[in-house]
């Protein structure tokens, strides 16, 4: 690997921003591909694929034969709100390879008896991401039932660009949620993108099993995600 490509490299470690080292292996030589870069042609297919698995692989591309590195930053969920349903979400998400935090203002909910060894801050949403930003590899689970508390947070997924933003609540509730985030100024594709009721449908009815239906989502928009252009 050649000097410039390792700086542009560790700089998209830096910035959470993923990306693709391609080798060719006949001819020598290499070149790093961002992720949102536009690729023509047959490799931008196969870079394309390679974000999404995050697998390396060698690939055929006009008879040049190219090794494929994939440098992902690690996804991580972001969950607004100390309650049972974060209890079980917090011993799934490491199985499946996610970092998680919590965020409660709460400080009766966020205690440190109720999450052990979880990354948990009680404080404001608001204050919390400003020191450490959502970006395209965070996942948004907004569970509090407060608008206070959530709304900010799902605003700023969005805007953002989120690869997963969900959200507890009734069709009811969300419709209420639907208006808030309108007068923010955010546009109906933006918060189409909301997983509302949250998690995928499977019948959930306990804290667990709807931990289980909110993972099971993430994965799911994680492996199926595109680029997402941001307000």
């Amino acid at each position: 690997m050649d000097i410039r490509s390792l700086r542009t490299l560790n700089a998209a470690r830096k910035n959470r921003q993923a990306a693709v080292l391609v080798t060719d292996m006949d001819a020598g030589g290499s070149r790093v591909i961002l992720e949102g870069e536009v690729v023509a042609g047959s490799l931008g297919d196969h870079v394309a694929a390679a974000f999404r698995s995050g697998k390396a692989g060698t690939v055929d591309v006009a008879g040049r034969n190219l090794f494929l590195n994939v440098y992902l930053p690690p996804p991580r969920i972001v969950v607004i709100g100390a309650v049972h349903i974060s209890q079980a979400l917090a011993r799934l998400a490491p199985i499946a390879g996610y970092d998680l935090a919590i965020i409660d203002p709460r400080t009766a909910f966020a205690t440190p008896e109720r999450f052990s060894e979880v990354e948990l801050t009680a404080d404001w949403p608001e204050d919390v991401l400003a020191a450490r930003p959502l970006d395209a590899y965070s996942a948004l689970v907004a569970v509090t039932h407060d608008p206070k508390i959530d709304d900010f947070p799902i605003a700023d997924a969005l805007r953002k660009g989120c690869f997963y933003v969900g959200a507890l609540g009734s069709r009811k509730t969300h419709a209420k949620r639907v208006a808030r985030l309108q007068e923010q100024g955010l546009s109906d594709a933006a918060i189409a993108r909301i997983a509302a009721p949250i998690g995928l449908d499977i019948g959930a009815a306990t804290p667990p099993e709807i931990a289980v239906a909110i993972l099971a989502q993430i994965v799911q928009a994680y492996r199926r995600r595109d680029m997402v252009t941001t307000e």
